[in-house]
């Protein structure tokens, strides 16, 4: 199955069934998650759908039970699964530099054991919610951005050195990428961009990385065979700027791994909070992983405080990419940016509601 030709094409229909792998995680992961899980089973009756959860552990709640960040069995369980939602993993009980496992090597391991290669994080501003971002509301009007990150390349996934050279201590990442990496998730950008406003924004370094020169010369190339896209190459350190000081003249925004990571985190200031923002990671065929961009907040864990709209979109994409039902996705999202029409708010939007009142609330407009 090619992922660049099937995305775009959405089914509906009654009385399927589909498996799905939770995997809550660690801090405020499952109490969003949970209050996803409502939502989804509001769908299931509503359109006359089973899905049928197994919940898994992963991250430092594996680490404790299993001593390993990800098990064999919970990773043959997402493979076998429709789709997998996650709630966050890590935490400051886990965050020894020193130790063999982390809870992040743990969604590594599940982005690189599913074939995770494409993570795409929209980040829309909604009216009502332009006081609660620190730019001026004049810089907000129309935002409307599709980051798509590469996931298993990159810093993140080569070759690691520490060792002692010369009398010193050294530490060693290296950035590597081969061109298949690159051409498919470029491919898949402007695939994108062909139903937004056609316009593409290749995100480098080439004029310090070689990487970051290779990922350029395929992004032209891929250019020239879609003459009817956009493209514009842009450095990283000025596309940092770029999205707070003129975020609406971005479209689809195409990167590499790290700088993905980075940016969207920047990006998530203009929605106002970190809790609005969901994603998807896909793989060529077969199974994704949607989870909210956040991390696992150990500050607030526990309080019954945490956003949940991140989760509830991130569940809204699930339908959409992995399980094709795209009239449910639509409805879950046109629930939730009503429920913000009417100015509920949790407390990282200014407001009081609890996450379970914030999840009440966009059931509620279900």
């Amino acid at each position: 199955m090619d992922l660049c030709t099937c995305l775009p094409v959405y089914m509906n229909g009654n009385n399927m069934e589909f498996k799905i792998t939770l995997l809550p995680g660690d801090g405020i992961g499952p109490e969003v998650a949970s209050e996803a899980v409502r939502v989804l089973d509001v769908i299931a009756r509503k359109y006359n759908h089973t899905f049928e959860y197994k919940e898994r552990l992963v991250g430092g709640c594996s680490i404790d039970k299993y001593g390993s960040s990800l098990t064999d069995e919970t990773l043959a369980d997402c493979q076998a699964a429709d789709a997998i939602l996650l709630g966050a993993v890590g935490g400051p009980k886990w965050d020894d530099p020193s130790a063999k496992d982390r809870p992040e090597r743990g969604l590594l391991a599940l982005r690189k054991g599913l074939g995770l290669f494409a993570n795409l994080r929209p980040v829309k501003v909604h009216p009502a919610l332009v006081d609660a971002s620190p730019l001026k509301p004049e810089r907000l009007q129309g935002v409307d951005i599709l980051v798509v990150r590469e996931l298993t390349g990159g810093l993140y996934f080569g070759q690691k050195i520490r060792d002692t050279k010369d009398g010193c201590e050294r530490a060693v990442d290296t950035l590597e990428y081969f061109d298949y990496e690159i051409r498919r998730i470029v491919e898949l950008a402007f695939n994108l961009a062909k139903g937004r406003k056609k316009r593409v924004t290749s995100v480098d370094k080439a004029n310090v990385l070689e990487s970051s020169r290779l990922w350029r010369q395929i992004a032209a190339q891929v250019g020239r065979a879609n003459p009817d896209i956009q493209l514009e190459h842009a450095l990283v350190d000025s596309t940092a700027m770029k999205l707070v000081t003129a975020p609406a003249s971005m479209d689809v925004v195409v990167t590499e791994n790290m700088f993905g990571d980075i940016l969207t985190d920047e990006a998530s200031v203009l929605a106002g909070s970190m809790g609005m923002l969901p994603s998807a990671s896909l793989s060529e065929a077969g199974v994704g992983l949607y989870e909210p961009i956040h991390g696992s907040a150990p500050d607030i864990a526990g309080k019954g405080i945490a956003n949940p709209i991140g989760t509830i979109l991130s569940a809204a994409l699930m339908l959409r990419y992995s399980l094709k039902l795209e009239e449910e996705a639509a409805f879950i999202e046109k629930a939730v940016d009503q429920t913000i029409t009417t100015g509920a708010r949790t407390a990282d939007l200014g407001g009081k509601l609890t996450t379970r009142q914030m999840a009440d609330e966009i059931i509620e407009q279900l």
